[in-house]
């Protein structure tokens, strides 16, 4: 039985008189991808920027290797390898790949950016998820595609050897050829030893790569399952509410 990198218990989180989150429980392990859907304000989002540290929860306790931790600020998240791949994406058309991946954190030598070093970083950091689809990383990233792009802001993500991945909605808005790279992706990811947590609608992207489902259901954790121990007809229950919490039976196994 794997421990989990990752474990929330009994997370609060309100907006004035509205209650968001309502003791939610999560767990994320390592080497596996773990899906956390919902209908929509089922508290998702939120749970997701507490996590990120950019909206810290109100109450309950984060732990981290086991270990009780704060994440007050995205600084601390990051400090602790957690990182967040936003559904927007947040990348600079007019700046090439290398540019976008180190923005904000670029290597520096003798007071001026080391191009070489980040070109082989970023390079390295490409070949290591078996990228092929890009044809340089001095391309800018106004010529990729849908699916380029989500690649290149997962590969931004694990540059600085990521513990821990959030990926909101990674295949939104992508056509099959593009969505079945980004699966794979994530499969990549997680057989590096990362601990994937993947928000997303699309049911049947969920099943084909998540080893765990967690839904949330107006703010309440109502199954957190094994994906070989539920169906799609049980999911969209919990997801719609016609069916009733289940035992949380997660547990890491390898």
């Amino acid at each position: 039985m794997a421990d989990p990198i990752i474990e929330l218990q009994s997370i609060k989180k309100s907006f004035g008189p509205v209650s968001v989150l309502k003791g939610v429980d999560l767990k994320a392990y390592a080497g596996k991808v773990t899906a956390l859907v919902g209908d929509n304000g089922a508290g998702k989002s939120t749970l997701i920027k507490g996590l990120a540290g950019v909206q810290p929860y109100d109450g309950g306790t984060v732990r981290f290797d086991g270990s009780p931790v704060s994440l007050h600020s995205p600084r601390d998240a990051s400090r602790l390898g957690v990182e967040v791949v936003y559904q927007d994406l947040a990348l600079c058309d007019n700046l090439d790949i290398v540019q976008n991946m180190f923005l904000g954190r670029e290597e520096t030598g003798f007071g001026t950016f080391d191009e070489g070093r980040m070109e082989r970083e970023a390079s390295d950091t490409l070949r290591s998820l078996s990228v092929r689809t890009v044809k340089s990383v001095r391309q800018k990233v106004s010529s990729l595609s849908g699916g380029q792009r989500q690649t290149v802001a997962i590969a931004r993500a694990v540059l600085k050897n990521a513990r821990v991945v959030i990926l909101d909605e990674p295949t939104a808005a992508l056509g099959v050829a593009q969505t079945e790279q980004v699966l794979n992706l994530v499969t990549r990811l997680a057989e590096q030893g990362v601990a994937v947590i993947i928000i997303s609608h699309n049911l049947a992207d969920v099943f084909k790569v998540a080893d765990y489902i967690a839904v949330l259901y107006l703010g309440t954790m109502v199954a957190e399952l094994p994906t070989s121990q539920t169906t799609y007809d049980d999911v969209i229950g919990y997801i719609t509410g016609t069916k009733t919490a289940a035992p949380a039976t997660a547990g890491g196994a390898a």
